[in-house]
């Protein structure tokens, strides 16, 4: 049996940026908390939220200091702003990072304590501030999910905490946000979604439910990534990955991630790698190494992206899946680890550490080949080969 859990409305299409005040409205939230990065004030996103509240006579107020891969340290002014203030919802104006912010802010900013209590094996069921999320990339799917990740800095350890609690009570989903997207973060995110969906497909956890977004979603990525990485004005292109991307956030939150996702955390907290990029990385290889262990599914996953030909066999559907997530990493430039400038010496140093936490998020266990500690650290290894 599949629970599935859902925000209570999702806008999806262009302009759907336009019915934040009624949504407020409808959830009787007066006074919102806007919390987006300084990219989005950059751009005029921000002013553009702003004009629509006051032009319906919401009062609003903003943090706009999250930063890429947030931490503890990085969401405590949020944190106190809430407890200081009178607000009674959270928006989320950004990618990935501003969104899960906003989600920890919203729990914390209501029940206190620090991030560290609220860590994945505990649920957090308990509601915090309504969250409405407006996703700008087509990435994370984080505007759909019951999950957030902070960086314990102290520890250097990305938390994983997940539960209903974190949930967004609505999502406005407009493409129309994500074409000033540069390539590079263009790829970072949808091969993240590509990421989402596949692993969402092959997990222990799946269900037909699951698996009918995951296959929506990668036909909605695999045809169209390339191109919204080369033409990022291409609307047909945009549209196509924002809603795979959203479509894949609904699978992997209602079916977990898996070892991909496992091991790119800690490549991301100790070596500062945007979240997309070590999933890019790592993908090639854990698909690789998984792939035995549930040949029917990933030849599944090779079809709906179009990498294979629907009456292909398994095994010539795994092959051209291997390839071509290989092809896409070259295409998209996508760094090795010493590309991206990280020390061997220090990757080294830490691979068990990066194991052990990897297991420790439980999203390893979601594998179709479950992967011991030391099977964890030869894959990293792999990273060099």
């Amino acid at each position: 049996m599949a629970t599935v859990i859902l925000p209570r409305v999702m806008e999806v299409g262009p302009g759907a940026i336009e019915k934040l005040p009624a949504l407020l409205a409808t959830f009787g939230c007066k006074k919102p908390l806007l919390v987006t990065d300084h990219m989005m004030v950059k751009l005029g996103y921000l002013d553009k939220l702003q004009t629509l509240l006051a032009a319906s006579h919401i009062e609003s107020d903003v943090f706009a200091d999250t930063v890429p891969e947030p931490t503890a340290a990085s969401i405590q002014a949020g944190v106190d702003k809430v407890k200081a203030g009178d607000f009674d919802a959270v928006v989320a104006l950004g990618g990935g990072s501003p969104i899960d912010s906003a989600k920890a802010i919203a729990i914390l900013g209501k029940h206190g304590g620090r991030i560290n209590d609220y860590r994945f094996p505990r649920v957090v069921s308990e509601p915090g501030l309504p969250i409405i999320a407006i996703p700008t990339t087509a990435g994370t799917g984080s505007e759909v999910t019951r999950f957030t990740i902070i960086t314990d800095e102290s520890t250097d350890e990305k938390l994983l905490c997940s539960g209903v609690g974190f949930m967004p009570v609505a999502a406005l989903i407009d493409y129309e946000l994500t074409v000033s997207v540069p390539p590079r973060t263009t790829a970072d995110t949808g091969i993240d979604a590509m990421t989402h969906a596949i692993e969402a497909y092959v997990s222990k956890k799946a269900s037909p439910f699951s698996d009918s977004q995951a296959l929506a979603a990668m036909k909605l990525i695999g045809p169209n990534l390339r191109r919204a990485y080369h033409h990022g004005d291409d609307a047909k292109a945009r549209a196509a990955m924002m809603l795979g991307a959203n479509l894949a956030g609904i699978a992997f939150s209602n079916a977990s991630v898996a070892l991909v996702h496992g091991m790119s955390r800690p490549i991301g907290a100790f070596f500062h790698v945007p979240h997309g990029l070590s999933n890019a990385m790592l993908l090639p290889a854990v698909t690789a190494w998984s792939i035995p262990a549930a040949q029917e599914r990933y030849a599944d996953c090779a079809k709906a992206l179009g990498f294979a030909h629907m009456d292909d066999d398994t095994a010539t559907a795994n092959g051209k899946l291997l390839a071509e997530l290989a092809a896409i990493n070259r295409e998209l430039q996508v760094p090795t680890p010493a590309d991206f400038g990280i020390e061997k010496a220090r990757f080294f140093e830490v691979r068990h550490t990066m194991a052990e936490q990897a297991l420790a998020s439980g999203s390893p266990g979601n594998n179709p080949r479950v992967a011991s500690a030391d099977e964890i650290v030869a894959l990293y290894e792999q990273l060099w080969a």
